[in-house]
């Protein structure tokens, strides 16, 4: 029952991400920086349950759950590897949306397509460098007590449980490493929101504030729904090997595959795509039938429109006429 589960929600999570990157990547529409880190955010989405749900259906559906130590020290790695880029790719997305909110003008300037780029590869050169340091602190370890690990894939904590030497002071620095590198990108995010809805509520049209709050809303839902197990895990003084593992399960699993719902589902820009209808298809039908980007109209896509698509209210409100801005 759990093999057909777990199994059930690692195929969705695959096939859901690579319907939003064929969907980005077919469509000259959506070659937009937002859409550019949500591919990336997709590619992420893909790896990171991969590093532990194969494994794990593996024991569910009966075989022998030993690991090599190769095996353990490539989990940790990538598990953290994947882990960072995301947390510093969340943090990245909210830089993008804000400086697309308070600073439309120079939004091009300042989001260019070297900006991108600089901004992507810097997340996974980052998360590799995080990565890397906290898999060489926990496997310079002498290890020869127990060999069973208690949980279902190789974390830091668990596995540094099996060491025979003390481990306080490594504990300690791997606590501040893995819970100060998420808070830190978790307080910029925040400001870079507190900005945001100040400049939401400038908004004169309260159907213009409605859907600006609704464009950010699937942003903010996501990242609760990746750092408040991160939170949960790494951060608790007593850690509990039971609750942790099934919260773990949830963030390896459940993240993932609701992120291409939550970014993408009730986009107009991508159902445009009908990426989501029984009978898929990835490109236009015809150009003249959709409207252009620059028009208000696409700000009915809900969750996630273009960041052009966002700012025609606000810009449009401002050219008017005083007798002809709304209410």
């Amino acid at each position: 029952m759990l093999f057909v589960l777990f199994l059930s929600f690692y195929i969705f999570t695959l096939v859901g991400n690579l319907l939003i990157l064929l969907a980005i990547v077919s469509s000259s529409r959506l070659h937009t920086p937002m859409y550019f880190f949500l591919c990336q955010l997709s590619v992420c989405d893909i790896f990171f349950p991969s590093v532990s749900s194969p494994k794990l259906l593996f024991y569910l559906s009966g075989n022998s759950r030993a690991i090599s130590y190769a095996g353990c020290v490539s989990q940790l790695f990538f598990y953290h590897f994947l882990g960072g880029t995301e947390c510093f790719l969340y943090t990245v997305m909210a830089y993008d949306r804000f400086v697309a909110i308070c600073y439309p003008l120079r939004y091009s300037i300042l989001m260019s397509h070297r900006v991108c780029a600089f901004l992507a590869m810097g997340t996974s050169v980052f998360g590799c460098i995080h990565s890397t340091f906290l898999t060489t602190l926990t496997f310079q370890l002498p290890y020869c007590g127990p060999k069973d690990v208690d949980y279902y894939f190789c974390d830091i904590p668990v596995v540094m449980k099996l060491a025979c030497a003390d481990t306080s002071a490594l504990e300690m620095v791997g606590f501040i490493s893995v819970g100060l590198m998420p808070l830190s990108c978790f307080f910029f995010i925040l400001t870079s929101y507190s900005c945001i809805v100040r400049s939401i509520l400038q908004i004169h049209s309260t159907e213009g504030r409605h859907r600006a709050f609704s464009t950010c809303s699937a942003h903010l839902t996501a990242i609760l729904l990746f750092y408040m197990p991160v939170i949960f895990i790494y951060l608790r003084p007593t850690p509990s090997p039971w609750l942790d593992a099934t919260v773990q399960i949830l963030n390896n699993l459940v993240t993932p595959m609701l992120n291409p719902l939550i970014y993408s589902l009730r986009n107009k820009e991508v159902n445009y795509l009908n990426i989501w209808q029984p009978n898929v298809v990835l490109f236009p039908r015809n150009p003249a039938e959709s409207p252009a980007l620059g028009q208000v109209a696409i700000l009915d896509s809900g969750l996630a429109p273009s960041h052009t698509d966002l700012l025609a209210e606000p810009v449009r409100a401002a050219s008017e006429p005083e007798s002809e801005r709304p209410d």
